[in-house]
């Protein structure tokens, strides 16, 4: 087996479906902001929101960038005139997080897959295109921070995983030898394809919110099945030559 598994969240380890575009949010947002002394629209909040995120991408020297849901809500308010502690900006992303969110649950089996491989010896890390605000409260409900080693998330890097400074870092950070790496996700575009240009190996489970024009010959298993998966992940062996460094190998082992 390989030493190190690198493990995609959302859509992987937790099932999630949020609606950022529902107007009832902005109107529980704007009551928020005016309770703290800045007045805005609903749909004014939501526009702001949307081409924040915009700028603050444009602005950014990474290749594929991420912002950081924490400067949007600091400039919105600070556009108000006022200067919100960590505090407050770390509420309000909770808030905004709690009322998008339709659904939010652990895959059955996810637990028991990253306490096998932890209990196999083997070295866990978590790469997620995703906030800090919200992923680590969701970490710390289900019990998983200690699932890991080490946790990378593009708001903290300032790039998506689509970006190859993202896994460079994982694999410099930790020392590792990429060819005994495998990363486990739900996205052949933006979990297998990256590890592999990375020189890790890959395995892609589609699931919900796997992309929809994704074909299925790229997927290693064809649905969500966590108790599958595990069985999978126990025959792989690294599928790289260990002399001569990568083989290129065909995208997507398909396993019923």
């Amino acid at each position: 087996m390989y030493d190190v598994y690198c493990f995609d969240l959302y859509g992987t380890l937790i099932d999630i479906r949020t609606d950022e575009n529902d107007l009832g949010v902005w109107h529980k947002m704007r009551d928020w902001y005016l309770a703290h002394g800045v007045e805005w629209s609903a749909e004014g909040m939501r526009l702001v929101y949307r081409s924040s995120f915009v700028k603050e991408m444009i602005r950014s020297k990474a290749a594929v960038p991420e912002a950081d849901v924490s400067r949007i809500f600091f400039l919105m308010f600070s556009s108000g005139g006022v200067t919100p502690s960590e505090e407050l900006i770390a509420e309000t992303a909770w808030l905004f997080r709690r009322e998008t969110t339709r659904r939010l649950r652990l895959y059955a089996g996810a637990k028991e897959l990253l306490g096998a491989l932890r209990q196999a010896g083997k070295k866990l890390i978590l790469c997620s295109d995703a906030q800090r605000l919200y992923t680590m409260p969701e970490l710390e409900r289900f019990g998983l921070i200690e699932c890991f080693d080490r946790i990378y998330l593009s708001s903290d890097l300032g790039c998506k995983k689509q970006d190859p400074a993202f896994f460079a870092r994982v694999v410099i950070e930790n020392e590792l030898m990429p060819n005994r790496c495998l990363m486990v996700g739900n996205d052949p575009y933006s979990d297998a394809e990256p590890a592999r240009n990375a020189g890790m190996d890959a395995y892609c489970v589609r699931s919900a919110i796997s992309p929809k024009d994704a074909p299925w010959a790229l997927f290693d298993r064809d649905r969500m099945d966590l108790k599958a998966v595990r069985r999978d992940l126990w025959k792989w062996e690294p599928e790289h030559d260990e002399d001569f460094g990568y083989k290129p190998r065909k995208f997507g082992r398909r396993v019923r």
